[in-house]
């Protein structure tokens, strides 16, 4: 056996990032197996600094710093880093190539009211058919138009965007490039097109120039800067373009070999969706709130972004601040002790985007359905997992609906389904078996672009048959699924689009 090439993989998360090492072994037999190594954490935590949210962008690019130092240190050589993240957030350079402030925070107020003014002006329809993407408060196309409404001098002396991932790439490299997967993300770029929409950005008096032509995955971008080589005393590495959005690298590492397949990538935020060969614009996509991404090989996904682990992982925190904190394990065992479909809540209720007293806004929405509210942090654990579950099954029926496909299955990964009972609800809920893994699949799908680039992987079909032979994949199966049916019909009832 030998190992013919390592890579680094930066995956960013909202609340925490980490630093992988991956290692592809040649068998003797011609065979291939892809090993990863955590090499570094981090945590990730916004600046409140006035009335904005903003990310701590310099504290990421020194967690990345260390994050290459301390794989040299450990003994690895990598030769190529690739980064991902969430989507939509930007920084501004100016002509100079400095930053112009700090990035806001996708949670960041200043796009209240927003998206109604927005699509009001530019028509909702149109806004929707030239992007493909979701109507959601904090998309890109928002958070410029708050500033442009502002009269903010950055959008003035601004000479280029970046998104997360590329601004931080140029922080390392020097080099301005724009990641298509990431470019999608904004609602600004027309995806049938596969252009920026100038005439868009015009009516809402953006500045064209400041957008770059996007680069697909697997594009080498360039070298570290000799000032970071020098710095951080380690060998020239080379920075890849993953599917920079962490979505796109996730569904990169699903190990579906036949077609077609639904995924669910969980964590903070859930996104199901399908993988598609073009676009599916349509009214109908529209009011079902699909959005349409660009992904990696080619490939379009039709996804749903949906409220994830959030909800669970505010309760917890409020909970620890209180001094009553309960760990995850001891949590999910009361929650599945706790009686079923007591309570159930619509995880995409507006109430559950914000930050604060996540108890009580359940509660509320518990009382105004008429429901029992939930009294202990077991019901309250198995109210949102239910509910979660329940939203899957909702989105999955309503995108077999819009492609014509009967999936066979989900296939569900990310940090998510370390959450056993979730997945086994989920499997309950949706009537079909649920795969789950890899847990990892952002970083392993964002090494696995990196080994395309470098040619040891042929392409995205040889990539994911490495990972189904390389990673454990659990299956859950759709038994002992009584009471869900008429908990479904009583959940449908809650606000949302059918």
């Amino acid at each position: 056996m030998k190992t013919a090439r390592t890579a680094l993989a930066f995956d960013l998360g909202a609340s925490g990032g980490r630093a992988f090492i991956g290692r592809l072994h040649a068998e003797e037999d011609g065979s291939k197996r892809l090993e990863t190594v955590e090499t570094h954490r981090f945590s990730n935590e916004p600046v409140q600094v006035g009335t904005h949210l903003h990310w701590n962008i310099l504290q990421l690019l020194r967690e990345l710093k260390k994050g290459i130092r301390g794989a040299y240190r450990q003994g690895f050589e990598p030769t190529t880093f690739g980064i991902d993240s969430w989507g939509v957030d930007f920084g501004l350079l100016d002509a100079n190539g400095e930053l112009i402030g700090l990035p806001y925070h996708y949670r960041d107020p200043q796009t209240e009211g927003l998206p109604q003014e927005v699509n009001a002006l530019v028509g909702e329809e149109r806004l929707y058919l030239e992007s493909g993407v979701q109507f959601m408060p904090f998309n890109t196309i928002y958070q410029l138009y708050a500033l442009a409404k502002s009269a903010s001098p950055k959008l003035g002396i601004a000479d280029a965007l970046l998104l997360t991932p590329d601004l931080l790439v140029y922080m390392l490299t020097g080099i301005r490039a724009c990641e298509y997967t990431m470019a999608t993300t904004t609602a600004l770029y027309n995806p049938e097109k596969m252009e920026w929409n100038k005439p868009l950005l015009d009516r809402l008096g953006l500045p064209s120039k400041v957008f770059l032509e996007p680069v697909h995955p697997g594009t080498v971008i360039g070298s570290l800067s000799k000032e970071v080589v020098a710095e951080l005393q380690v060998p020239d590495m080379r920075a890849v373009a993953v599917g920079s959005h962490d979505t796109e690298s996730a569904v990169a590492a699903i190990p579906a070999l036949n077609g077609p397949f639904a995924y669910l990538v969980c964590g903070t935020w859930s996104l199901l969706g399908t993988e598609l060969s073009e676009p599916l614009l349509s009214t109908e996509a529209m009011r079902l709130e699909f959005s349409n991404e660009g992904g990696v090989g080619g490939a379009y996904q039709l996804l749903k972004n949906i409220m994830g682990l959030w909800i669970l992982q505010e309760c917890k925190r409020e909970w620890e601040e209180r001094g009553e904190g309960i760990g995850y394990p001891e949590l999910t065992e009361q929650a599945e002790q706790a009686e079923p479909f007591r309570s159930l809540i619509q995880p995409d209720d507006a109430r559950f985007f914000g930050q604060g007293d996540m108890t009580g806004r359940i509660r509320a929405f518990c009382e105004e359905t008429g429901q029992a509210v939930p009294r202990n942090p077991g019901e309250f654990a198995r109210c949102i997992l239910e509910s979660l579950a329940l939203r899957y099954r909702q989105a999955l029926e309503q995108m077999e609906r819009l492609t014509g496909a009967d999936y066979s299955g989900l296939h569900m990964v990310g940090g998510g389904i370390q959450n056993k009972l979730l997945c086994r609800f989920t499997a309950q809920a949706i009537g079909k078996p649920v795969w789950a893994g890899p847990v990892e699949a952002s970083a392993i799908g964002n090494l696995l672009v990196q080994f395309i680039a470098t040619g040891e992987c042929r392409d995205l079909q040889e990539a994911r048959r490495l990972v189904a032979e390389s990673f454990p994949i659990e299956t859950f199966e759709a038994r002992d699924a009584l009471g869900w049916q008429a908990a479904y019909e009583r959940f449908a009832g809650y606000g949302q689009e059918g």
